[in-house]
């Protein structure tokens, strides 16, 4: 079987603001996104906009046992709930399944600093290493950082109790993620699935990580396709982005709005060498179905030389397409970039602003993803 597959609802969070109108305005307005250049400095950061969670998360209790991105989470998901007319449901939502994509929690930064500090005189770094995990991580500090806690904590807000799933790995499990809940919904497998993803960049750890790796894009800002090699790198966003997808006949019956359709989503892994990226994206255009869209929302890192590579590719495939940076408009959010930008090219063919939208995401190590969105 392979049933359309519609998305009737969407939830986004960015320092863009919250909502598909907030989203799709900053957009067409090409103005350079909000962003944070004193607190991590020399890196700058793309930070989360204010929000009352007491809209989407009512509890203090849930609230204060949760860390940052599991509330941009938990938070998008009722945004996405609200917007498909389920979100007082309670029976379609105990049978509501869930797809997330999310890394995980912080860390304790004194455990940390010191283990970091007491490797520098270690006379053995490894036996020093394993048994200072082994003595000053807390279970419970564990437990937090868990991936999956989100979507417990969807369901336990929000009561979302079907058959869940977590996938982690950076860009492409955010693709994966779309694709596993495509797929089972196109192949008659289920009716309804909420799938999406969130991430905290205001965060020393993860700022560390990428930093070590040469992945961050120092501060000023710079629009992603103008970083140069001396500036390449990507600005972190902290950003939530959740989709309601369903059969075309569960859509129907329950009377509601389909957005836009979601075709199939293409994923690769392939070996990063000089022009695997753009054979990749070749491939997966084809997968996609894709045929002549009039926007690209490009998940392209900024990171060089593989963010030229995509650049040029899709050129290639799109000549005549409308070509937008996320990283323009939210900064980098791994796990997220591809379900927000499918949820943004949902709204975008929505308001009739495009008749096909391609999404593309190249992760800044691997990964690479093609998805196609059309009118219902």
């Amino acid at each position: 079987m392979s049933r359309p597959v519609l998305v009737t609802g969407l939830g986004l969070v960015s320092c863009a603001g919250e909502g598909i109108e907030a989203h799709l305005a900053a957009l067409e307005s090409g103005v350079a996104p909000r962003t944070d250049t004193e607190t991590f400095a020399p890196y700058c950061v793309h930070p989360a906009p204010p929000i009352v969670w007491d809209g989407q998360i009512p509890k203090r209790s849930d609230q204060r046992q949760m860390e940052a991105w599991q509330r941009l989470g938990v938070y998008a998901a009722g945004l996405a709930l609200e917007s498909a007319g389920v979100k007082d449901d309670a029976a379609l939502k105990q049978a509501l399944h869930l797809v997330v994509a999310a890394g995980g929690g912080e860390r304790d930064y004194a455990v940390d600093g010191a283990i970091l500090t007491g490797l520098r005189d270690a006379a053995d770094p490894g036996a020093y290493l394993n048994e200072r995990l082994q003595n000053d991580l807390r279970p419970t500090l564990f437990l937090a950082q868990l991936s999956n806690l989100l979507a417990g904590n969807i369901a336990i807000v929000h009561g979302v109790t079907g058959a869940s799933r977590t996938f982690m790995g950076e860009e492409a499990a955010g693709v994966d993620a779309l694709r596993i809940a495509q797929a089972r919904v196109a192949s008659g497998q289920i009716d309804a699935i909420l799938v999406g993803g969130s991430y905290s960049a205001e965060r020393p750890d993860v700022l560390v990580i990428h930093a070590m790796g040469g992945y961050l894009a120092e501060a000023p800002y710079r629009p992603v396709f103008e970083r140069a090699d001396a500036a390449s790198g990507f600005i972190l966003g902290s950003c939530a982005a959740f989709l309601m997808l369903e059969s075309e006949a569960h859509a129907a019956a329950r009377g509601a709005r389909a957005l836009a359709r979601l075709d199939r989503v293409a994923s690769d892994r392939t070996r990063r060498a000089p022009g695997s990226v753009a054979a990749s994206l070749g491939t997966l255009w084809l997968q996609a179905g894709l045929t002549a869209p009039d926007r690209i929302l490009s998940g392209a890192t900024g990171v060089a030389p593989i963010t030229v590579e995509e650049r040029d590719a899709v050129a290639r495939l799109a000549p005549d397409a409308g070509l937008h940076a996320l990283g323009d408009l939210i900064g980098h959010g791994l796990e997220v970039v591809a379900p927000l930008g499918a949820a943004l090219a949902a709204g975008l063919v929505a308001a009739g602003s495009a008749r096909e939208v391609a999404v593309t995401t190249v992760g800044h190590r691997r990964g690479e993803g093609v998805l196609r969105l059309v009118p219902a």
